[in-house]
C-alpha cells in the first residue's frame, strides 16, 4: 500500500479541482473541493464518525472534496504498491450511501468531463436530473488522461464491475 504520510494531490487532480463546479441549482454537479487532502488525523476522525467504528483509522483514504450534504470524494488506496493516480475514486456520502465511481484518477477526469461529480455517478435520487458535459474538464482529461477516454456511464459501470462488494465491505466496518 502506499505510503500513508503522501498527502500531497497529484498534478492531474488539482488541475481538475481548480475547475469551477456549477451547482446550478441542482441541475450541475454537487461538488465542493478541498484545497488539499484532510489530514491523516482528520480522515481518521471523519472515518471512525462515518462507521461509528473507533477501531479504524482512515488511511487506506486520501479525501478531496464533499458534495453539499457532507459526502466525501477521496481516493481509495486498495492498490498495493500503486501511485495514488492508479487508485479508485469513492464517495462515502452523508446519509450511507457509497460507491466506487471511478477506476483511477484518469478515468475520475473523463466522468467530471462527461458531466458528473462523485455524488451523481454514486447516487440515482434524482431521476430527472441530466449530466451536462463540460469542455473545460474535458480539456483537463485531454491532458492528463488522453487514453482513458471514454463516457463517463462507461466510466461507472467499469467502476461498479470491478468492485461490485465495496458497500458491502465499508458496511461490514460499521458498528
Amino acid at each position: 500500500m502506499p505510503s500513508t504520510d503522501d498527502r500531497q494531490i497529484p498534478a492531474a487532480l488539482a488541475a481538475a479541482l481548480a475547475v469551477p463546479f456549477e451547482y446550478n441549482d441542482g441541475e450541475g454537479i454537487d461538488f465542493e473541493p478541498f484545497p488539499a487532502f484532510l489530514t491523516a488525523d482528520d480522515t481518521t476522525d471523519w472515518y471512525r464518525a462515518w462507521t461509528g467504528n473507533p477501531e479504524l483509522n482512515g488511511d487506506a483514504f486520501r479525501v478531496f472534496g464533499q458534495d453539499g450534504s457532507g459526502g466525501y470524494a477521496a481516493l481509495w488506496l486498495v492498490r498495493s504498491g500503486e501511485p495514488l493516480v492508479s487508485q479508485p475514486v469513492v464517495l462515502l456520502g452523508s446519509e450511507g450511501e457509497t460507491g466506487v465511481v471511478a477506476r483511477s484518477l484518469g478515468d475520475f477526469l473523463w466522468l467530471l468531463a462527461g458531466g458528473f461529480g462523485p455524488w451523481e455517478a454514486a447516487t440515482d435520487y434524482e431521476p430527472d436530473w441530466a449530466p451536462h458535459p463540460n469542455e473545460t474538464f474535458a480539456a483537463v482529461a485531454r491532458r492528463f488522461a488522453p487514453d482513458r477516454e471514454q463516457p463517463a456511464a462507461t466510466v461507472i459501470e467499469q467502476a461498479t464491475q470491478e468492485f461490485p462488494d465495496f458497500d458491502d465491505m465499508i458496511m461490514a466496518l460499521c458498528r
